[in-house]
């Protein structure tokens, strides 16, 4: 092929090591290097606490570097205030250099944002009130912020929340407020984003334009290669305000527009990308991984179909609750139904299945060794594996059989 031409083979193994998964998992203890480095190549983590396993954001980390300590991670954040949290891709965690480019977002008419602007606009002596509060007392919870008077345990119709908590929020997204922690039960406590932000970030101002810009470069070097829609999905974009700047980005050098087999929309290559000759990754993905949040990409790149299955009724799901893809070389083989069974110390394979034409005496093996790395990293004693799906036995027996 040319060189304006890719393979599939060629374009999964240009995103994966744009993604860290071009080299092997450290061979000494991971220390914060380690995790700085990987954020930062990442460009962001997608937050989420749903615990059924680990909170989201630890384990793109643990899919690229293997067993580390996750309050290296915190620390990172909410000690050392190298990385902060923003709304990026959703709410995420981010270097700090980011957070004037996400400034402009408080502008837009998401809807999230549309929600939060109409309740400044209802309740702003309150909202005011608020962040007087949060400039007398230091940091603080949405616990320790009285209601307006006969708003008293009332909650918002758009996420439930109590009035302290969205008016936190707002002034979050309005960059007045900044998270400096997270409690033991994972509530943000906010302070004045002043004091949480290095001054030269705080004060530095960007331009829309000019910022999505350059949101649109780093998510061309973190995705290596992508369509329109999958670079405009990495910090949550239109396509059609990223098109114009796409273009611009072409004809400064910093991409290259190309195709890649099968694809039928332009394709947009950084001119940093490498093109590995293989890829020997084994890892397990969260739902939250950049490398399948995007539903439509996995599904031309890996030729995978995924979804995640935690708001469809039990009844209705095909796969399961909390469902992993699992990354085999370059390819996704299979995808595994997992709980942190906590209570029990195991971790608990609720169903397993593998991808059709992929070898399961080859598979299972490496799916093995990886679930037994897991469960020891989130401090589990074993691995069990139900019953459900057709790749069960067999995992189960090679799980028996994998030295712990």
């Amino acid at each position: 092929m040319s060189r304006e031409d890719l393979s599939l083979s060629e374009a999964r193994r240009i995103a994966l090591a744009a993604q860290g998964f071009d080299r092997p998992r450290p061979s000494v203890r991971v220390d914060a290097r380690h995790v700085r480095r990987t954020i930062r190549q990442l460009g962001l983590l997608q937050i989420d606490y749903v615990n059924v396993l680990v909170p989201a954001h630890y384990q793109p980390l643990f899919s690229r570097l293997g067993t580390y300590d996750r309050t290296r991670l915190d620390a990172l954040v909410y000690r050392r205030r190298e990385f902060t949290e923003q709304w990026a891709h959703e709410a995420s965690i981010v270097p700090v250099e980011r957070w004037p480019l996400l400034r402009y977002r408080a502008e837009t008419q998401d809807r999230r944002i549309r929600a939060l602007s109409a309740f400044l606009q209802q309740h702003p002596r309150y909202v005011e009130r608020v962040l007087r509060e949060v400039r007398a007392r230091g940091p603080v919870t949405a616990d320790d912020i009285p209601a307006p008077v006969g708003a008293e345990g009332r909650r918002g119709r758009e996420w439930g929340w109590t009035f302290p908590k969205v008016a936190l929020e707002s002034l979050f997204v309005r960059g007045k407020v900044a998270v400096a922690d997270r409690q033991s039960n994972f509530a943000r406590v906010f302070d004045l984003a002043e004091r949480v932000l290095p001054t030269e970030q705080y004060a530095r101002t960007v331009g829309r334009a000019e910022a999505e810009r350059e949101l649109l470069r780093l998510a061309a070097r973190a995705h290596g290669v992508g369509t329109a829609g999958d670079l405009a999905d990495y910090y949550r974009m239109s396509v059609r305000d990223a098109r114009p700047h796409l273009d611009a980005l072409v004809a400064a050098g910093a991409l290259r527009a190309v195709r890649v087999e099968g694809w039928r929309e332009p394709v947009f290559l950084h001119v940093e990308a490498r093109t590995p000759r293989r890829i020997a990754a084994a890892a397990l993905l969260s739902p939250f991984d950049p490398v399948v949040w995007y539903r439509p990409r996995v599904a031309r790149l890996f030729e995978f179909d995924y979804r995640i299955e935690i708001f469809v009724p039990r009844a209705k799901r095909t796969w399961g609750y909390y469902v992993l893809p699992f990354l085999l070389g370059d390819r996704l083989v299979a995808r595994v139904d997992l709980k942190a069974d906590r209570p029990g110390r195991r971790l608990w394979v609720q169903a397993a299945y593998i991808e059709r034409g992929c070898e399961p005496d080859t598979v299972a093996p490496s799916l093995a060794a990886e679930l037994w790395t897991m469960a020891a990293w989130l401090g589990l004693d074993a691995v069990s594996v139900g019953r459900r799906g057709g790749f069960a036995r067999r995992l189960a027996a090679q799980v028996r059989a994998s030295p712990r």
